[in-house]
């Protein structure tokens, strides 16, 4: 059975449609709050679900995902027409979503190849992620452009692939699932989404007059080093609870209750930093994405609110300090720069773009982590059951995204996509396997072949 890597299938594509809502919506500007408008979320999100044909159809009509999916997708749209309009630029770089109607783009698609050939292992990175999402050209822009694109292509063995790009400053993962749950709804039949979406983007609006009361390390500054791209290696890795276990037993008692994302993430940016083998005096960080959606007392986001509701902290030190230290100081550093997050940092970010004209986050030897483990994406149905995989195409040269997966052995765990220049993740690969060496025999054997069984 071919891998992933060496799967070769050939995609039919149908022209491709721009998708409307199916009744008239409200011609109107919506503003973006200021956290949706910055420059870091000035990109298209990828997605893709992976899946199985369905037995049993009571109704004939059904059987094709294409037909249920574009229909679908039209009555959805009346629900979230700013979906269906495009994102223009006004005074100092603010942007708004003129709710024009124009629609999303929507490509229908097949595949001679089956799911099975994809592997008992489906999971990022997906090479073949440009054939199951047509780049339509002109489509990749931010502003006066489509802000959703969907491919579903049909596979020989009945089943399909949904693969998406969305406009990031219109939502982040929650809100896209938000959006992805309520499609799969009105798919299966229901006339309206169970969350009514909710615009309300002056909920993060910067505070009049803006002022930035708390230290935001993550849009320092700083002077930029090109990793090198021509010469990527992209892999992914399985953390079971035993690998879980393993890393735990690393650090001091005092730090053995912590969460899996925050072991998970020290150990990860502790390998990578070996790994890249910079200056012991370059100053390194992480990025630790969190939802601020419950940091509001009392909340004031409603349910329904569909827009991006996160930030990212930054933890620094140098690569030297990082490297010769214990699991246990990566650890600790995680675990305070999640704490900074509060009702106030939140209104601060959003201050800060518009006092320093929206700027990027430091993107220089900066690793960044989001944790999508219960984003919702493995739960989205269209009436086909479940996805055999849910979430991200894989990861980014600066960040990487934790996703649910259920290993061949029916263990639960996390899939995590690590991209590094080829020298690098040699390196890191034989880190990660000497830091879980460092425990009891059978622990690290089982763990070590979940490691190897990945790459």
């Amino acid at each position: 059975m071919a891998s992933q890597e060496s799967l070769v299938f050939t995609v039919a594509r149908r022209s491709t449609e721009l998708i409307t809502p199916e009744k008239p919506t409200p011609y109107e500007y919506k503003l973006l709050s200021d956290i949706d408008d910055q420059e870091g979320f000035r990109f298209q999100i990828p997605n893709i679900q992976f899946y199985r044909k369905r037995d049993n159809f009571a109704d004939v009509q059904n059987l094709d995902p294409v037909k249920v999916i574009r229909e679908a997708l039209s009555k959805t749209l009346v629900f979230y027409y700013p979906l269906a309009g495009r994102v223009r630029e006004g005074a100092g770089r603010k942007l708004s979503v003129e709710c024009t109607g124009e629609g999303v783009l929507f490509v229908e698609a097949d595949a001679d190849v089956t799911l099975e050939q994809f592997g008992d292992t489906i999971q990022p990175p997906f090479p073949c992620f440009k054939e199951l999402l047509f780049d339509v050209p002109g489509s990749t822009g931010i502003l006066d452009c489509p802000l959703l694109h969907i491919q579903v292509t049909r596979l020989k063995c009945g089943g399909f692939i949904l693969a998406s790009r969305i406009n990031h400053t219109l939502c982040d993962a929650a809100g896209l699932v938000q959006f992805m749950t309520a499609l799969s709804e009105i798919a299966r039949g229901a006339s309206a989404p169970s969350v009514s979406p909710l615009w309300q983007r002056e909920l993060l609006s910067a505070r009049d007059p803006p002022r930035i009361t708390c230290t935001h390390h993550e849009y320092d500054d700083v002077a930029e080093i090109n990793m090198p791209l021509d010469d990527m290696a992209h892999r992914s890795f399985f953390f079971g609870p035993t690998e879980i276990h393993t890393l735990r037993q690393l650090v001091p008692p005092r730090l053995r209750k912590s969460s899996s994302f925050e072991l998970l993430t020290a150990c990860l940016w502790l390998c990578r930093t070996r790994s890249l083998q910079l200056d012991p005096e370059e100053e390194v960080r992480i990025h630790c994405v969190v939802n601020a959606r419950t940091k509001f007392v009392p909340p004031i986001l409603p349910l329904g609110y569909y827009g991006n509701a996160f930030v990212y902290p930054a933890a620094l030190t140098t690569a030297g300090k990082l490297c010769e230290s214990p699991l246990g100081y990566a650890l600790q550093l995680v675990k305070q720069t999640k704490e900074v997050v509060t009702e106030e940092y939140m209104r601060s970010v959003a201050d800060l773009m518009v006092l320093k004209g929206r700027p990027h986050y430091t993107v220089a030897r900066t690793y960044i982590v989001s944790d999508l483990s219960h984003a919702g994406f493995k739960e989205v149905d269209f009436g086909w059951g479940k996805p055999v995989y849910g979430g991200p195409d894989g990861g980014l040269p600066v960040a990487s995204f934790y996703v649910p997966y259920k290993n061949k052995k029916g263990e639960n765990g996390t899939v995590i996509a690590v991209m590094l220049p080829a020298y690098a993740m040699k390196k890191f690969v034989v880190e990660l396997e000497n830091m879980l060496k460092n425990n009891n025999s059978l622990v690290s054997h089982n763990a070590l072949q979940h490691i190897r069984s990945a790459i």
